[in-house]
């Protein structure tokens, strides 16, 4: 018998992951990577193991395959800076980072076009920008996608 994972016991294991206890799943996180991210979100983790186990078997995307999915995910990513006709694309997962009355708070873009804050969505950076501050901003102008007055960011 060999201890090279099979696809199928791979499959198996990636379809095991949603039903692991947080515990267990950090233990199979130390295992495969270095030190621990720095946002917790439990499908974040999920992903990144997911991603992880099946590179470890199949190897990893062949460089077409990497940008054609990145060039996807810029034509359907759903921020645009307003006033410069340039976008901005964000890709899911990724997450901006704003300090904000000796707080840091991380929003992360969803597969879906939202921003998760501390587990609560929103359609918009303005959004999470006002339930951050309590009132009105530009999101982007918040997080720094979008340059202020004098082309400051």
């Amino acid at each position: 018998m060999t201890d090279t994972p099979t696809k199928d016991s791979i499959s198996a294991q990636v379809a095991a992951l949603p039903g692991l206890p947080m515990k267990e799943l950090w233990a199979l996180w130390d295992a495969h990577f270095p030190r621990r991210p720095a946002h917790t979100n439990r499908h974040y983790v999920e992903s990144r193991l997911a991603y992880r186990l099946q590179v470890q078997t199949y190897g990893p995307l062949p460089a077409g395959v990497r940008r054609y999915l990145v060039e996807r995910g810029a034509l359907f990513s759903k921020i645009q800076q307003a006033g410069r006709g340039t976008e901005c694309h964000l890709m899911p997962g990724t997450v901006l980072v704003r300090e904000w009355d000796e707080r840091e708070y991380r929003v992360t873009v969803t597969a879906e076009g939202l921003y998760e804050l501390e587990g609560q969505r929103f359609k918009s950076l303005s959004a999470a920008a006002r339930h951050i501050t309590g009132t009105q901003w530009s999101g982007p102008k918040f997080f720094g996608l979008k340059a202020g007055k004098g082309g400051q960011r």
